[in-house]
C-alpha cells in the first residue's frame, strides 16, 4: 500500500465532510471545498477520522492513492485555518496596492499592471512592510497559481534583483558586463 495514501486524517472540530458518491463536500469555518474523485478511491469517514483506500494495485491507482488523500488534507487545512503565499516586491519605484480581489501593480512598465483575483482568493498589502503582498484563500491550488501568476509580471531578475519574489526566495545573482569585463583582465580589452 501506499505509505502516503493509508494515513488516517484526523478532522478537526468544526469541519465536516460529506461524501456522496465520488464527490466530496468539506465544510468548515473559512468555507465550503467540493471536489469528484477517481471511482477507484474509495474514500470513508468513521468517528471524525477519514481514510482513503484503493479497489486494485495498479500503478494508477497506487500512484492516486497517496494523491487523494493529499488533496483531502489540503481541503481539511483550507476550509479551517486558509492558505496564504506572501509575495515581496523590489525595486525602485516598484510597489503595489490591493483591494479585497483586486491588486495594482506599479513594475516600471509605462502602466500599472491590474489583476483581479480568481473567486475566493483575496490580496492584502503587510502592515509593517508594504512591499509584501498577501494572497489568502481556501483552496491551496487556486493560491499557489494566484501567487505564480502575479509574481509572472516581472519576475526578478538576475542582475540587480529587482522584480517580484516568494517571501524568502533565493535568487542567485550574476556579474554584470563591467564586472566580467574587469575580471578577464585588461589584455582582452587593450587587444
Amino acid at each position: 500500500m501506499s505509505r502516503v495514501g493509508r494515513q488516517p486524517v484526523q478532522i478537526p472540530n468544526g469541519v465536516t465532510v460529506d461524501i456522496k458518491d465520488h464527490l466530496v463536500t468539506i465544510k468548515g469555518p473559512k468555507g465550503e471545498l467540493r471536489r469528484e474523485f477517481h471511482p477507484d478511491m474509495k474514500i470513508e469517514v468513521k468517528d471524525n477520522v477519514l481514510t482513503v483506500a484503493r479497489s486494485q494495485d495498479t500503478k494508477e491507482n497506487r500512484a492516486l492513492h497517496g494523491l487523494t488523500r493529499n488533496i483531502m488534507v489540503n481541503m481539511i487545512h483550507g476550509v479551517g485555518k486558509g492558505f496564504e503565499k506572501r509575495l515581496e516586491i523590489i525595486g525602485i519605484g516598484y510597489r503595489a496596492q490591493a483591494a479585497k480581489n483586486k491588486i495594482t501593480l506599479t513594475l516600471g512598465f509605462s502602466h500599472p499592471v491590474e489583476y483581479t483575483a480568481p473567486q475566493g482568493i483575496e490580496f492584502k498589502m503587510d502592515e509593517e512592510n508594504k512591499n509584501i503582498i498577501i494572497i489568502t484563500g481556501i483552496d491551496k491550488e487556486i493560491v499557489g497559481e494566484t501567487a505564480a501568476k502575479v509574481r509572472s509580471y516581472r519576475k526578478p531578475e538576475p542582475y540587480k534583483g529587482k522584480g517580484i519574489r516568494y517571501l524568502g526566495e533565493y535568487v542567485p545573482k550574476k556579474a554584470g558586463k563591467a564586472a566580467a569585463s574587469a575580471a578577464g583582465g585588461g589584455a582582452a580589452s587593450a587587444s
